[in-house]
């Protein structure tokens, strides 16, 4: 995708192969910033503080992350406390667990003296078969936003919540993968934005990677979604996600149960965009057996923007002393999807059976 005009990546292999580079997003929308990660401990930082975010991206960036220590420490006993630490950065994506998962699988067999190579090898697979995934996901989408263009035979209205652009991944992202071979393909649309409380993901980045790309777009507050639905002013919703139980249970960004829902009681169709790791097959029941991540309370009580001064200042929002409770996600139960678009097909009425035979072929 586009930043000022120029193609651009979320992460790549520094000039020297010698480290990674990322964008900083916890520095967007208001400042361009890229960091230089040396070291599994600076990746395993970037993905606890939301250097790096979204799913696909935060699995590539732990792969990567496996890759810098075994440059420097390659025994069994480094690797599983390597796989470890990256493990207990996020504990919701479950691609972080499924990079590191992979990377281990590659390795373990290897002498010492072949690991370092072979991981750098796996971990720059990992981030081109994301961008390939991706790019399969948009096709398959924009299938789908092209019969409601040729249905109304004018501009469609897209929902969505949080990011799930190409800031979320390597390249093109998941739910805005559609969006972007949508435009391409000459599709009039506009996306509604939800701001995506308290981080924002949708008002810094979603809104940011759009106008960055010329997408038509408007930043909503997270509570317009159904008052727009009720006026026939969203056409589908497209959501990404962080975990997909085996029932088509999906986790994504707090909020999005709510989409869900007013989605379901206005008829409006709702799609989950994903790659198919994302899926976990070891899990059932989203509601009760996923992982919901609570974050620091500061994410609630302070925001950060950028003032009259030209300086970005973050100042306190809520009464000092009152009590915060910070949850980063939720779970749409599979009844309220409509689909998943998955770099495989669309799978309508998500279901294991469903599921399974869409890999199956």
């Amino acid at each position: 995708m586009n930043v000022n005009g120029i193609p651009q990546r979320t992460i790549w292999t520094s000039a020297d192969n010698t480290a990674v580079e990322i964008i900083d997003q916890t520095r967007l929308p208001h400042e361009f910033v890229t960091l230089r990660l040396n070291t599994m401990r600076d990746a395993e930082r970037a993905i606890r503080d939301m250097q790096v975010r979204g799913a696909p991206l935060i699995g590539v960036t732990a792969a990567y992350g496996v890759a810098l220590s075994m440059r420097h420490h390659a025994s069994d006993a480094a690797l599983k406390a390597t796989c470890d630490m990256l493990l207990a950065a996020r504990p919701t994506a479950v691609n972080l667990r499924w990079g590191i998962e992979r990377m281990r699988a590659v390795l373990a067999p290897l002498t010492m003296e072949q690991r370092a190579a072979a991981a750098w090898s796996e971990a720059a697979l990992i981030a081109e078969e994301d961008v390939a995934i991706n790019q399969a996901i948009g096709q398959h989408g924009c299938a789908l936003i092209r019969e409601i263009h040729q249905r109304k035979n004018t501009m469609v209205n897209i929902l969505t919540h949080c990011n799930a652009g190409w800031l979320a991944t390597v390249d093109w992202g998941t739910a805005l993968a559609p969006i972007y071979a949508a435009v391409e393909a000459d599709i009039p649309l506009h996306v509604w934005v939800d701001e995506t409380r308290p981080r924002n993901q949708g008002a810094s980045l979603t809104a940011w990677e759009l106008g960055q790309h010329g997408v038509a777009h408007t930043v909503i507050v997270d509570n317009a979604g159904g008052h727009l639905m009720q006026h026939g002013k969203v056409d589908m919703v497209i959501v990404g996600c962080d975990r997909v139980t085996a029932r088509g249970d999906v986790c994504n960004k707090i909020g999005t149960y709510l989409k869900a829902l007013a989605a379901h009681d206005n008829g409006v169709p709702f799609y989950v965009a994903l790659p198919t790791p994302t899926i976990d097959w070891t899990l059932q029941d989203g509601v009760q057996e996923i992982p919901i991540e609570e974050r620091a309370a500061i994410e609630v009580t302070h925001i950060s923007g950028l003032a009259d001064d030209g300086k970005i200042h973050t100042v306190r929002v809520t009464p000092v002393g009152s009590a915060v409770a910070n949850y980063g996600f939720d779970v749409t139960p599979a009844r309220l999807v409509t689909a998943l678009i998955t770099e495989r097909g669309v799978v309508y009425q998500p279901n294991e059976l469903n599921m399974r035979a869409l890999l199956a072929d």
